[in-house]
């Protein structure tokens, strides 16, 4: 009867280590700098409150601008209202006028 006897490589044995690392690293690498990581999830953060903040501006601008037109509708018609915005338009005033610009942008 036959035996074999292999001799142990020395490298043999830091295989599955060294994988295992390398596993490891990879993981853990993405998991702070990949695409849903934790870099990528502040940098979502910062642009979620620069939008939002943009948000609310627009929000003010459309309420500005819904409370302008309600002056404007049928109902509610002001002469000084449609005159101020045919002036503003057409960039017109009289002569005795100071005209001051006061923008909502």
């Amino acid at each position: 009867m036959w035996t074999r006897h292999h001799k142990k490589k020395k490298y043999g044995r830091l295989a599955l280590p060294a994988i295992t690392i390398a596993f490891l690293s990879y993981f853990g690498y993405h998991s702070v700098h990949g695409d849903y990581g934790l870099k990528a999830g502040q940098q979502f953060d910062r642009l979620k409150a620069a939008r939002s903040a943009e948000l609310d501006k627009l929000v003010k601008q459309r309420t500005q601008l819904e409370k302008e037109v309600s002056l404007l509708s049928d109902g509610s018609l002001d002469e000084d209202i449609i005159d101020e915005k045919a002036r503003y338009q057409l960039n017109m005033s009289r002569p005795d006028e100071i005209v001051i610009f006061n923008t909502y942008f």
